[in-house]
């Protein structure tokens, strides 16, 4: 069967830049077996795949899946499938707003012509790291104890392990050992000194499919984002920048609104359009 595809860059408006994400956006019909046999063969991050919510709130539901597991809620995954969506004809219930299902639940997206930006999910579990994976994270990072500000569990679908640590520059020079960190997806964040137009650099190192550094993480950034804004470490709108080490140039733009709620934005743009046999 032909159904509609679609390969969109997430976080940037560039299309070579930021993080891509592979959207099959008529999905019906296709059974989990299917649907991660042709995550492994597209080989990125994720791979989504669009169908007809069960919510009678919803516009879509999605599945998301990396190359060797179904993830309940991931950030790229969530705004790039909205911007396929909407490029392939979606039209939301309410105007401006996409209500997104997912296994994690209901997602809402701020959809504006410049950015497409979603509500950050709540934590399901937070609280400090014990001292023994942190020595472990410190080896395996390279690093000294006295580089890290804070650490805490960013736990929000992906199992993230955060580290606060005391500059961008330091992000940016880390060389992780891989070995060393097997089973442990982990997000840096360091702050930029006030004149540059970021706020923080961030790094994602994920072993969930095999080491890799992700370029652009939205997960990772809505935790952090709860995390430092709640600790006075984060104002209440910033820019972050992340996948400067691999070259692609992502940016996350952060903002509160006035109900409190966090919302985790960026660019989008199609890269790849057309259909694939499945």
């Amino acid at each position: 069967m032909n159904r509609r595809f679609m390969q969109v860059n997430v976080f940037s408006d560039d299309a070579l830049g930021g993080n891509p994400l592979a959207v099959v956006v008529d999905a019906h019909g296709l059974d989990a077996t299917t649907m991660q046999r042709f995550a492994n063969w597209t080989n990125l991050s994720e791979t989504t795949f669009l169908l007809p919510p069960t919510h009678p709130d919803a516009d879509y539901r999605v599945r998301i899946f990396t190359p060797t597991t179904e993830l309940p809620f991931a950030g790229h995954p969530t705004l790039g499938s909205c911007y396929a969506w909407l490029a392939t004809g979606g039209k939301p219930k309410q105007t401006g707003m996409v209500i997104q299902e997912c296994g994690l639940g209901s997602i809402s997206i701020r959809c504006t012509q410049a950015q497409l930006a979603f509500a950050a999910p709540p934590r399901r579990k937070t609280g400090p790291l014990d001292e023994a994976l942190l020595r472990r994270l410190i080896a395996g990072l390279g690093l000294s104890p006295t580089d890290i500000v804070d650490h805490q569990w960013l736990v929000n679908g992906p199992e993230w392990i955060g580290l606060h640590l005391t500059s961008a520059e330091l992000v940016l020079g880390v060389k992780p050992n891989f070995a060393a960190l097997k089973g442990l997806d982990i997000g840096l964040v360091g702050p930029y000194l006030p004149v540059q137009p970021y706020t923080f650099e961030v790094r994602a190192f994920a072993y969930s499919d095999g080491p890799v550094e992700d370029p652009v993480t939205g997960s990772l950034n809505a935790a952090i984002a709860q995390w430092l804004m709640g600790n006075g470490a984060a104002p209440d709108h910033y820019i972050a920048s992340q996948g400067t080490a691999l070259g692609r140039r992502g940016r996350v733009f952060v903002n509160t609104s006035a109900d409190g709620h966090i919302w985790i934005g960026g660019h989008a743009c199609r890269v790849i359009e057309g259909q694939v046999i499945l």
